[in-house]
């Protein structure tokens, strides 16, 4: 007989609650911490495109808990690649060594890891920007009774350079993996270069994978105040089902071409976007409704199509690409960007520097007449780091933001009262953090993985951190 996971009943109980309607008013935003557990004590540590390799918060999922258990994956002192397990609420973590080690010093080779519910493997890939790719998919039924199989190397499975025999692509970067309603599990992906790229995502079903195609596109000509660019990719800030199963990505465009910008020191990087897909990513619409583009096809979602913006602004204030998205109870998206707002100025000439200088994030949502708003966040990013989205079991929304403070705001005020809720105060974080996104939604607890500030190559611990939501 199937056993019906944790997060499987979450889901269910989430599809009980029609995509349209509003949950009950509840108690406002709060968090509560409740316990910090180390992962390692000496992880790996080098400061790469400004950022850790165990924690760039694009991670998908680099932390996450199925069945009543939490799984981390990083890279330890020596680069070997480790995967983690421990009971919810537990103190200690077991781990597995992978036969794999970290093949540069680069912050874009994270490691990413999924579920398949439909069998019960964990899968997971790694350590790749724009190159060859790492895969290894666990035996059956691993996740589903974790305390009835050994946790060992043997039951992870062999590390692979494709798909099960799927190759994919020589120039793979941002593995994320997302569960299909069904249970099945899906892999989007980027297919080329930072400036010159495309969205990609491939599927499997239990017996195998299969590539459904590219879905983006890199061509077409862009004009800003400055110059031209006709190449570019697309970064998305996630890529997510809501209860109602329709799949939702938010992105901003990177052009390859610097002449787009007002200075060659800041980002080339412009526009939020939004589309979406009913159909398990086989086609995409934009937030109208009307169809943009077939994944697979020569029609892709391209930088000249219309109704993609849902917020325009120009390449000329350092916004960051690869946020944070996710969907409340009534299926609206909502996402969190950051960039330089225009009262300090109109130029970026240093996307760090302006970014740590004057950066804000901004709360970005689709409201229920249908209508986009968006909130500055009141809290100095002090950071050119991104901020992660999480929102409760009431709708209340939390960012966490670099150095692991969180601020917090109440779906009963509009999202108008953001304030902030934990200073990060005792964690020594670096920046970014990986939130356990599927813990969030099975118990209701935030919990976010952080490495410790560190000089150098000198090694650093590695925690997990845990919050309690209103319950």
């Amino acid at each position: 007989m199937k056993r019906r996971t944790v997060l499987g009943a979450a889901f269910a109980g989430a599809l009980a609650t029609p995509a349209g309607t509003a949950r009950a008013a509840g108690p406002g935003p709060s968090v509560s911490r409740q316990q910090t557990t180390r992962l390692d004590a000496q992880a790996i540590y080098f400061v790469s495109y400004d950022g850790l390799v165990n924690n760039n918060s694009f991670q998908k999922n680099g932390l996450f808990t199925y069945q009543g258990c939490q799984y981390a994956g990083w890279y330890t002192s020596t680069g070997a690649a480790v995967i983690g397990r421990r009971v919810l609420g537990g103190s200690s973590w077991s781990t597995v060594t992978l036969a794999h080690r970290l093949k540069s010093s680069d912050s874009h080779n994270v490691i990413s890891m999924g579920v398949s519910r439909t069998d019960g493997r964990l899968h997971i890939t790694m350590d790749s920007h724009s190159d060859g790719f790492f895969y290894v998919k666990s035996v059956a039924g691993l996740l589903d009774d974790p305390g009835a199989t050994p946790w060992t190397s043997a039951v992870l499975g062999a590390v692979q350079t494709s798909l099960d025999g799927l190759p994919l692509t020589s120039q793979f970067t941002y593995p994320q993996f997302v569960q299909t309603p069904e249970g099945g599990l899906q892999l989007s992906y980027r297919v080329g270069v930072s400036g010159n790229g495309r969205n990609a995502l491939a599927e499997y079903g239990g017996s195998g994978w299969t590539a459904l195609g590219e879905w983006s596109s890199s061509t077409g000509t862009y004009t800003s105040a400055h110059g031209s660019s006709t190449a570019r990719n697309m970064y998305l800030h996630g890529i997510d089902y809501d209860a109602g199963g329709r799949l939702h990505a938010f992105f901003t465009w990177r052009e390859q071409s610097a002449s787009v910008m007002c200075s060659s020191g800041g980002i080339a990087n412009h526009d939020t976007g939004y589309v979406h897909s009913t159909d398990r990513g086989r086609t995409w619409r934009n937030d109208a409704g009307v169809l943009v583009a077939t994944t697979g096809s020569s029609d892709t979602v391209a930088v000249t199509d219309s109704g993609l913006v849902v917020d325009s602004l120009d390449p000329d204030h350092s916004l960051m690409n690869q946020e944070s998205q996710w969907t409340d109870s009534a299926g609206l998206p909502h996402a969190i960007i950051s960039y330089v707002p225009g009262r300090f100025g109109q130029c970026t000439t240093d996307y760090v520097a302006d970014r740590t200088a004057n950066g804000r994030a901004f709360h970005l949502r689709k409201n229920s007449a249908g209508t986009w708003q968006k909130t500055e966040i009141p809290v100095a990013l002090n950071s050119s780091q991104r901020t992660k989205l999480v929102l409760d079991t009431y709708d209340n929304a939390y960012a966490v933001l670099p150095y692991g403070r969180i601020a917090g705001a109440s779906k009963a005020s509009g999202y108008s009262d953001w304030a902030l809720l934990h200073d990060g105060s005792g964690l020594n974080a670096f920046g970014e953090v990986v939130v356990d996104e599927l813990r969030v939604r099975a118990d209701n607890v935030l919990s976010f993985m952080y490495q410790e500030t560190s000089s150098g190559t000198t090694p650093s611990p590695l925690h997990v951190v845990d919050f309690a939501l209103p319950a």
